[in-house]
């Protein structure tokens, strides 16, 4: 089987096990994959020893949110799907340890708390998968349907809960020094724009129902 089957049907086989939503489930995990892939690309110019991280950077991107304590404890999620990367052996012990490592503080709480690790050989690596992670993030209806489903709200509050998340939050990465790649920052402002505009057509959308 090849890596990218047997890594999105860990996803799938998380997602039903954790009963994990749409918003951090199988999609967002290609969507972050894709973004790492594109920042991998950009970098790759740059830093040509970061071929030899490529494996760790896929995996990671995919496997990051199989391990998020909203829905599950960390430790015990990390802990199955170190078994599943040894069991089917698709990566060796050490790059198991390093992608524990990244995904366990990429999450923009920790950042924001303790800052960034210090992963040395692997601290770009980290950076692309966490900045991709980030990108998934200027998604304004991912975030309404993370309240809808988690938080069990309605539309309206979905809505409020989300434009009070992008205000706080993710228009603030810039202010906060979250991304530190030229495709992650250039991409960023895109996407800013995106959101801001998606926001306003939810605002005239509902603004009847309020």
């Amino acid at each position: 089987m090849k890596l990218f089957t047997k890594l999105f049907n860990y996803v799938v086989f998380s997602v039903k096990k954790y009963n994990i939503d749409e918003s951090h489930g199988l999609k967002h995990s290609m969507e972050v994959l894709n973004f790492a892939s594109n920042i991998y690309k950009s970098e790759i110019n740059k830093n040509n020893d970061i071929v030899k991280h490529e494996k760790i950077i896929y995996v990671s991107a995919i496997l990051h949110d199989m391990c998020d304590k909203k829905y599950v404890n960390e430790e015990v999620a990390l802990h199955d799907m170190s078994i599943f990367l040894k069991k089917d052996k698709i990566v060796n012990n050490d790059e198991i340890e390093i992608i524990k490592k990244i995904i366990s503080t990429m999450s923009y709480s920790k950042v924001i708390v303790s800052g960034f690790p210090n992963l040395n050989e692997y601290q770009t690596a980290y950076n692309i998968v966490r900045e991709a992670d980030l990108l998934c993030a200027y998604d304004f209806d991912r975030c309404m349907i993370y309240n809808i489903y988690v938080k069990n709200t309605d539309v309206i509050t979905a809505y409020d809960e989300a434009t009070k998340l992008f205000n706080n939050r993710v228009f603030k990465h810039f202010d906060n020094n979250l991304l530190t790649l030229e495709y992650s920052i250039n991409e960023a402002i895109k996407l800013e724009s995106i959101a801001k505009e998606r926001i306003k057509i939810w605002d005239d959308l509902i603004k009847d129902e309020k």
